[in-house]
């Protein structure tokens, strides 16, 4: 049986060799290929998606069985006893025991006609008087033939089971790329968005720094008389909210790392996986990159799974209503036999070569070898040859069938035609975030700077008694913000890279990951 696996090359194929513990104890730094390949291995989904491309080989296995060629033996033997009516049949009882003997080879054609090829042999032995030939043995070589002319003609009809069962295990496979690309997305925004959470701790703790240090200069300032005690109010509940913000920012971060850790599927890997932190080892890049409208749908077009399959799922559609239609034509089929039979056994001899005498004088062997020589040898050639017409006096349910076997192709070819259109739209939509994100990615950049130089300017003149704590806490939380927003866009530029990729249909050659099959 055939199996699939997922085969990782390139910068995957040392990932797993490359899972260090952080300096912390129990911690576990990961780059997100690593974070992928753990995913490919032990994400749970995966594992169940792996399983029907599978299923669909076994199904393609039992469709195909139609074609191979069927054996049937059979024998039996019997012994009748009964009374004796007559005189002249025998002179207490009359005993008869019989053997026979077949074996026949079945073989369908992919005309959709069928073949069959068998022996058989039997063997008479009686007390019946005036028997000529007892015991009497036979052999016959038969060849049959038939061919439907009509309804059941042509390869399409005769292997539609196969046909359909090939088209469905395309259908599965497409349907396991996809889910793949769902799995490796998921992995990408689980992780990026744990990036963003604690990166955004980061710069919260930073701007609570800020905070404390202003409160202990304003501390100093009162004690020495340079400050008034209110300034020292407005700073302790600026430092009280940032901390707040602080508890939401680790509540975030444990959230995204929890996320993280079922989609990789961590407690596979480690039992301790709950007490382990997540160190993602990956910075998000920005670089830009340029993709036109019509090359990104003609690259859907051609590299999406779930079109792939739905494309596939009208051609069984076509399958289905060629052979809905062909049901409704009359029965016509063609039959012809070939057969050659052989005859044996002990010839009995009688006085004066008369049966009715009943006085047996000798016998001629014979052998039940002697009667399959005939047979094998042609000796005595029989044929027929016929066609044969059947035309039901009502055929209501097969005009059902087509009929409504012509729907679900009407069916089929609108849902292709709307998932072309959401696939267009979905194409608009990823292409124009990642060009609006890198633009926003550059505002924010710039809004950050500017909100570097404002706080620092700010400080500089509250230093000589030209501003007030109020101002610089102000800046303070404007820095923060711009730093968020600036790692949040940067952040949200990737993610739509990444779902630009997979609605292009292009995530897993994006991540060199290949699916192949191995024996």
């Amino acid at each position: 049986m055939v199996k699939r696996a997922l085969c990782i090359f390139g910068s995957l194929a040392l990932c797993m060799t490359c899972l260090l513990p952080a300096q912390q104890e129990k911690a576990l730094s990961l780059s997100l290929d690593e974070s992928i390949v753990m995913a490919m291995e032990n994400n749970l989904g995966v594992a169940i998606d792996v399983l029907e491309p599978e299923l669909a080989d076994i199904s393609v296995a039992l469709a195909t069985e139609k074609f191979m060629p069927q054996l049937s033996m059979g024998y039996d033997r019997s012994r009748n006893n009964s009374a004796s009516y007559s005189w002249l049949d025998a002179a207490d009882q009359t005993i008869t025991k019989s053997m026979s003997y077949s074996a026949q080879i079945d073989q369908l054609i992919p005309t959709g006609g069928s073949f069959s090829i068998s022996v058989s042999g039997n063997k008479f032995d009686t007390n019946r008087n005036f028997q000529t030939i007892n015991p009497r043995y036979g052999s016959t070589l038969r060849f049959d033939f038939r061919q439907p002319l009509l309804k059941d003609f042509g390869f399409t009809i005769s292997r539609r089971e196969t046909i359909v069962a090939k088209y469905s295990q395309d259908i599965s496979e497409n349907n396991l790329k996809r889910a793949l690309q769902d799995t490796v997305h998921s992995v990408e925004e689980a992780y990026w968005n744990l990036v963003a959470s604690i990166e955004t701790l980061k710069v919260m703790k930073q701007s609570l720094q800020l905070a404390r240090d202003l409160l202990e200069k304003n501390r100093r300032a009162v004690e020495v008389g340079t400050l008034a005690p209110m300034e020292i109010l407005s700073a302790q509940s600026d430092v009280a909210t940032r901390e707040a913000d602080i508890l939401e920012a680790e509540a975030a971060v444990n959230n995204n790392e929890d996320i993280l850790k079922t989609i990789i599927n961590l407690a596979a890997e480690r039992e301790d996986s709950e007490e382990v932190k997540i160190l993602p080892s990956d910075t998000p890049a920005f670089e830009k990159i340029e993709i036109s409208l019509e090359d990104a749908i003609l690259t859907a077009m051609n590299n999406r799974p779930d079109l792939q399959a739905t494309r596939i799922a009208l051609k069984n559609r076509e399958v289905d209503l060629s052979y809905a239609k062909n049901q409704l034509l009359p029965d016509l089929s063609l039959n012809a036999s070939y057969w050659s039979p052989g005859i044996s056994g002990d010839q009995v001899l009688y006085k004066d070569n008369n049966p009715l005498s009943g006085q047996i004088i000798g016998k001629i062997s014979g052998s039940p070898m002697n009667a399959m020589k005939d047979a094998f040898g042609f000796k005595y050639n029989n044929w027929t040859i016929g066609v044969t017409l059947d035309i039901p006096i009502s055929n209501f349910l097969s005009r059902a069938s087509y009929a409504q076997a012509r729907v679900n192709m009407e069916q089929a070819e609108l849902q292709l035609k709307n998932q072309e259109q959401q696939i267009y739209l979905e194409i608009k939509t990823a292409v124009r975030a990642v060009q609006t994100n890198y633009k926003r990615v550059q505002a924010y950049k710039i809004a950050r700077e500017l909100a570097q130089k404002k706080l620092e300017a700010e400080e500089e003149k509250l230093k000589v008694g030209l501003s007030t704590n109020y101002f610089v806490l102000q800046y303070q939380r404007d820095f923060a913000d711009a730093q968020t927003m600036e790692l949040r866009a940067i952040i949200d530029y990737n993610l739509s890279i990444a779902s630009l990729n997979r609605a292009l249909g292009l995530t897993l050659k994006e991540r060199n990951i290949s699916f192949s099959e191995t024996l």
